[in-house]
């Protein structure tokens, strides 16, 4: 599945590339650039996340989510509405490295070296999952102190330290990975549907504009990540937020000593199929702009290296 990389026209397509494809440095910058893309775009959309989160373990805590906004504003200052960004960053920082960097791992693994004449997309499936299983492995301790400090009133935490040692105080380190099963349930089918859908999109937007993809900018073909991406990010949204919606009630809700099957089926009982897609709205407007944003941050970081953009061979 390794694409061949011909000479490019001047002005075509990335510079001339200065790393070896599917070497060791390659799959490091791969990681590297899932860091940069991951990150900083899900600090930057916290103020979504916090509500989202508080709708999804209280459905009447706010009315709307401008009026969410405007009464954080009011009973608890501008700062709040930033409140869980440490754990947010380090958490998708690790995550996304794990995941763009392991998906490239994988991807060529899969589809260069085990399963040459394998169909394509069922490549990005396995290649995202394997990936993913991994990242949260990483992410989970952070996202679980993130969920406890935005969706407790008065926080459960006031940082990201505070959150961790109360936590591995009362219950111990396991305590940071009791959200783990339906995190890796929430997360395995959101990258297999990011992955997947982005590399289709990309390919059907190439074939719709009738030329190879080496034949357009670097400008063009970034863009084209970007489009392919918010594309991408819709879909996986919708698909995955009944999970994100249990992960959410189980880090606040979740009794000590529990059984994740016990305690699953006990929230069900309490929201319903109805409360499994509180918050969607505006889940959908969050992740469809943050994996836009982060298929465009990530391969304009490897165009910046001289690697070929992602999808579209």
């Amino acid at each position: 599945m390794a694409a061949a990389h011909d000479t490019k026209a001047p002005g075509r397509g990335p510079p001339k590339q200065k790393i070896e494809l599917f070497s060791g440095t390659y799959f490091g910058a791969c990681a590297l650039g899932g860091v940069i893309a991951c990150g900083p775009t899900h600090t930057s959309v916290t103020p979504l996340d916090l509500v989202k989160c508080r709708r999804q373990v209280d459905p009447n805590i706010y009315s709307s989510n401008i009026g969410a906004w405007r009464s954080i504003f009011r009973n608890e200052g501008l700062r709040v509405v930033f409140f869980g960004w440490s754990p947010t960053f380090i958490g998708y920082c690790l995550q996304g490295g794990g995941k763009y960097g392991f998906y490239e791992v994988f991807k060529y693994i899969y589809g260069d070296q085990m399963f040459p004449n394998m169909n394509k997309t069922v490549v990005y499936l396995g290649a995202s999952a394997s990936a993913e299983f991994l990242a949260d492995v990483a992410l989970c301790p952070f996202e679980a102190i993130k969920v406890r400090m935005q969706t407790t009133l008065p926080p459960y935490a006031s940082n990201m330290r505070e959150g961790w040692s109360k936590i591995v105080a009362k219950e111990g380190y396991s305590g940071l990975y009791k959200g783990l099963y339906p995190l890796w349930a929430r997360q395995i089918p959101y990258t297999m549907c990011k992955f997947a859908t982005f590399e289709k999109t990309v390919e059907g937007i190439y074939s719709t504009l009738g030329a190879p993809k080496e034949s357009y900018t670097a400008v063009q073909q970034t863009g084209v990540s970007f489009l392919g991406g918010y594309i991408a990010g819709i879909a996986c949204a919708a698909i995955s937020h009944p999970a994100d919606v249990m992960v959410s009630k189980l880090n606040s809700d979740r009794k000590a000593g529990e059984g994740a099957g016990t305690a699953i089926a006990r929230i069900y009982g309490n929201v319903g199929f109805r409360g499994l897609w509180n918050g969607l709205p505006v889940r959908i407007v969050m992740i469809g702009t943050l994996t836009a944003f982060q298929w465009l941050i990530y391969d304009s970081f490897k165009v910046s290296l001289g690697l070929p953009t992602t999808g579209g061979h």
